[in-house]
């Protein structure tokens, strides 16, 4: 299985690049990750709505670019559908039996995602209500992959 993880900026802060790092190390185990970053837009201070939306449809042009066509997509949304850790795996493990070799994970910028984008998602999914900053949502979704994948080789994982 191959799980892209296409996101919007980098990551400044290397106590998250070194997170991502030993998750990606992690992961190797079990499939190839690949995490594909694209630049964002600056946002001026008191951006008018309009603007916010033209900022999002760039950075979404930016994404849709990497998309490969035959993927699975699963854009992040606090508006997304929930899942347990278990549910989560299962989810992953169904996208392997029902044939997708390739599943992608869409993390917009600070502003969220553009409509583009969610038309082009397979499924929103959702961690919390809460905001998180999208850095350390990268690290989140990898955790969260390898307990997934954990899950599914049936080893132990912390509940």
């Amino acid at each position: 299985m191959k799980i892209t993880i296409l996101c919007v900026g980098k990551i400044k802060e290397s106590f998250y690049r070194e997170a991502i790092a030993e998750y990606t190390k992690r992961l190797s185990k079990y499939c190839r990750l690949e995490i594909i970053e694209v630049a964002d837009e600056k946002t001026p201070d008191r951006a008018s709505a309009a603007m916010e939306e033209q900022i999002k449809e760039k950075e979404a042009d930016r994404l849709l670019a990497r998309l490969e066509e035959n993927a699975y997509v699963y854009t992040l949304e606090i508006q997304g559908k929930r899942y347990t850790s278990e549910g989560f795996a299962e989810a992953i493990r169904q996208a392997g039996i029902n044939g997708r070799s390739h599943i992608v994970f869409i993390i917009g910028g600070s502003l969220g995602l553009h409509g583009k984008l969610r038309k082009r998602s397979d499924q929103a999914i959702s961690f919390s209500d809460m905001t998180f900053p999208h850095q350390l949502m990268r690290v989140i979704l990898c955790e969260q992959i390898y307990r997934a994948y954990r899950i599914i080789s049936g080893e132990p994982y912390h509940k």
